[in-house]
């Protein structure tokens, strides 16, 4: 009987250990909500369209009349109106939700560029009610932020942390107003850091899998000491919500941008001025690196700070201001965070050699310029990578920005070249290092080509330079 008692004691007491274990990992952010609730701010605005013009924003799932509360009901009845638009011919007015938080008691406030672009209106409405009007005093579209100024004193603020030290597997949560809801709290984990996302290439994304919906945009994103470690900007999803993939500003990129609004009005970013891609393993063959790593450069801008330095094609550069580039997007946000005419300094590896270069970081033009594709006459025909190439006409060479050099791909058999990814229309500029500069240069290069081993194709896609590898068997 004595045992039994002490099996069952003992049994009890290892029930309340795994149970308060089991306690102790989960996360309590009931003080956080409180001390940083009254600072994250609801954003309406208005904005004027033409009849007809569709609002681009994301698709509202319908719920069933009657199914929830009337305020509620009016909050998605004017979700449903933002994006349906309507008909006739007299321009209408749009609006929109967002959410963002205030970082400073005088009323700056901090959301997303998309959020107010184009907004006739902007209207911030606060944890306490009021609603006042937003004077936008500048945004950036290549990172997605945008300052705003209310008239109020005395307001909560939040405070800013440092993302650099987030450490995936770590718990965020996430203040805002998805569909409307205000104040609405989710939490998850970070998932990824330093992510690139198409159209972003200047931002160094936290990914999560904090449930982020359309109206979240520009809410916080708060690390377990209740500092602000990002903007929430975008999500992935099929659907319109939520599916567990979520992207954040950093806050060091947001505050670079904020402090150059303040100074100058506008942000500019640096611009080392060239075109890169990621170093893959077939690539990394072709080059003679031991691992893929680093940026590879497959185009330089002519005048570009990169050609005054004397970056070529086909390096690969490793280390940008002592910092280690380990793919090809990690590129992008440290130039771009790095203040007009500073020195900098690169390393690369050119043919197998590494190599320092020193650089002015340049301005980052307003828009990049486009390049477009091509066709011809005059083939090179039966070539063991299987593919009819020609001269380029003096007219495709206008329109495509290539005043030399090249042959252009006409057909693409079955096999090796196809494999590799090279398509009609397709301009090669080099293979394997050597520059391809017509018809002849191609057979007689192509012919000395060794067998077994990746060769890298320097080519020219749509405006775009773009390695491949492929290996001739």
């Amino acid at each position: 009987m004595r045992n039994k008692i002490r099996v069952w004691i003992f049994s009890l007491f290892l029930l309340n250990l795994f149970s308060s274990l089991a306690q102790a990992q989960l996360p309590d952010f009931v003080d956080m909500v409180k001390n940083n609730g009254s600072a994250v701010v609801n954003i309406s605005t208005t904005q004027k369209i033409a009849a007809g013009e569709e609002n681009g924003g994301a698709e509202i799932q319908q719920m069933p009349e009657g199914s929830m509360p009337p305020e509620l009901e009016e909050l998605f009845r004017r979700f449903n109106e933002q994006q349906q638009g309507g008909g006739g011919s007299a321009p209408k007015e749009a609006r929109s939700l967002g959410s963002g938080f205030i970082i400073s008691a005088d009323g700056y406030v901090l959301t997303n560029n998309h959020v107010v672009k184009g907004a006739s209106e902007i209207m911030v409405k606060l944890n306490d009610r009021r609603e006042l009007v937003a004077k936008l005093i500048g945004s950036d579209a290549r990172t997605d932020v945008a300052l705003l100024k209310i008239e109020a004193r005395d307001l909560p603020v939040v405070t800013i942390g440092a993302p650099d030290k987030l450490q995936v597997g770590e718990w965020v949560l996430a203040i805002g107003s998805p569909f409307g809801f205000e104040q609405s709290v989710t939490a998850g984990i970070v998932s990824a850091k330093g992510r690139s996302l198409p159209g972003g290439n200047y931002v160094p994304f936290i990914q999560t899998d904090v449930a982020i919906n359309p109206g979240n945009s520009g809410g916080p994103l708060f690390n377990m000491e209740g500092k602000v470690v990002g903007i929430n900007s975008q999500i992935y999803s099929r659907t319109g919500g939520s599916m567990g993939l979520s992207f954040a500003i950093p806050m060091d990129v947001v505050m670079n941008i904020v402090e150059q609004i303040k100074v100058k009005g506008k942000a500019s970013h640096g611009w080392l001025g060239v075109q890169i891609q990621d170093v893959t393993r077939e690539l990394a063959e072709s080059f003679g690196m031991k691992k893929p790593q680093g940026a590879l450069v497959a185009k330089v801008i002519s005048n570009g700070p990169a050609e005054i330095a004397g970056v070529q094609i086909g390096d690969i550069i490793t280390e940008f201001n002592g910092q280690l580039i380990d793919h090809s997007a990690d590129l992008p946000p440290m130039v771009g965070i790095t203040p007009i005419n500073n020195d900098a300094t690169l390393k690369i590896i050119r043919q197998g050699e590494n190599r320092t270069l020193h650089f002015n970081v340049g301005l980052l033009p307003e828009e990049d310029s486009q390049i477009a594709s091509t066709k011809s006459l005059n083939k090179s025909l039966e070539n063991q990578l299987g593919i009819t190439v020609s001269e380029l006409t003096s007219e495709q060479r206008q329109l495509s920005q290539i005043p030399k050099n090249g042959v252009l791909v006409q057909e693409v058999a079955k096999g090796v070249s196809r494999e590799a990814g090279l398509q009609r229309g397709d301009v090669i500029l080099r293979i394997q290092n050597t520059i391809v500069r017509d018809l002849h240069d191609f057979d007689k290069i192509v012919k000395k080509l060794p067998m077994g081993i990746s060769i890298a194709i320097l080519i020219q896609r749509q405006g775009n330079p773009v390695f491949l590898a492929l290996k001739l068997k």
